[in-house]
């Protein structure tokens, strides 16, 4: 998503009602704070930041829903704030989005319309588009998992300063872990559906219209097309690409990159006739 396909969506968010949004004027206040350190959204200086301020005295109830709010925060008129729910600065709620109790929406975060978050969910530096359902735990925004060891043999912290752009219609399962990008965004196409306990490193791409089954774990900085299927527990090794229209079986680890669509299986994956030969070998000599 480009700065302007941003700009367009929040600017989208704020027509989409006849209705007001609580405190207008902050509308053009949030969409440069978004956009003018990154082509999405502005990035926090200290980790302080990333956790928000819950003490200031500018925290209010929410009257539609019962749930806290930020006056500084843009929220449209019917967005539906559970009690026991979290609002913080500089995000933007359109309209008839539906937030669940527990549910923490951090800095930066920008939610499109008809979007249902679930309870207990955990948002930061994260756009998330139309129709998407985000069922309860997730947690989208976070640090990746980024370290190096320097030359005293100390780790150190690579900073995680990035985003996630979350497409239109996406479905992602309770307790998945999108972690945000830190030399690019991590982005999940339109229409793609994730199921519970997924994991997906920082700056990892995917296309529209994928589907990753339960417990499927993706390393940092991998990029997969569009039309991808992941059986259960399919693992990706970072800075791997995965072309388009390719699925995966069940138990699978791609460790290279896969340049053609078809099936794919195994430990490390390869084609799926290949892998059936792998397996019937392996039973022969075993007798079985």
């Amino acid at each position: 998503m480009t700065m302007a396909a941003t700009i367009r969506t929040v600017l989208s968010v704020a027509r989409s009602t006849s209705t007001s949004f609580h405190n207008p004027t902050e509308i053009s206040n949030s969409l440069y704070i978004l956009t003018s350190s990154h082509p999405h959204f502005s990035t926090s200086s200290s980790s302080e930041d990333d956790f928000g301020e819950i003490s200031d005295g500018r925290f209010k109830k929410w009257k539609n829903g019962g749930g806290i709010f930020h006056e500084s925060a843009c929220i449209d008129a019917t967005a539906f704030v559970d009690v026991g729910a979290v609002v913080h600065s500089e995000s933007v709620v359109g309209s008839n989005v539906r937030i669940g109790s527990g549910t923490v929406v951090g800095l930066s975060v920008a939610i499109s319309h008809s979007t249902k978050i679930g309870f207990n969910v955990s948002l930061s530096n994260c756009s998330i588009g139309d129709s998407c359902v985000i069922h309860n735990g997730v947690c989208i925004g976070q640090d990746g998992f980024g370290f190096y060891v320097d030359g005293d043999g100390k780790m150190i912290k690579k900073p995680q300063k990035l985003n996630v752009i979350i497409g239109s219609n996406v479905e992602i399962g309770a307790n998945t872990c999108i972690d945000r990008g830190s030399w690019r965004d991590t982005v999940i196409g339109d229409n793609s559906k994730i199921d519970n306990l997924v994991q997906i490193g920082h700056n990892v791409v995917i296309g529209k219209s994928c589907m990753l089954c339960g417990q499927v774990g993706i390393a940092g900085s991998a990029t997969i097309g569009d039309y991808v299927t992941m059986g259960g527990r399919a693992a990706v090794r970072d800075h791997v690409s995965i072309a388009s229209k390719v699925r995966l079986a069940a138990l699978s680890c791609v460790t290279k990159d896969i340049t053609e669509p078809g099936d794919y299986g195994g430990f490390p994956a390869v084609s799926i006739h290949k892998w059936r030969r792998q397996v019937a070998s392996g039973f022969a000599v075993r007798g079985v």
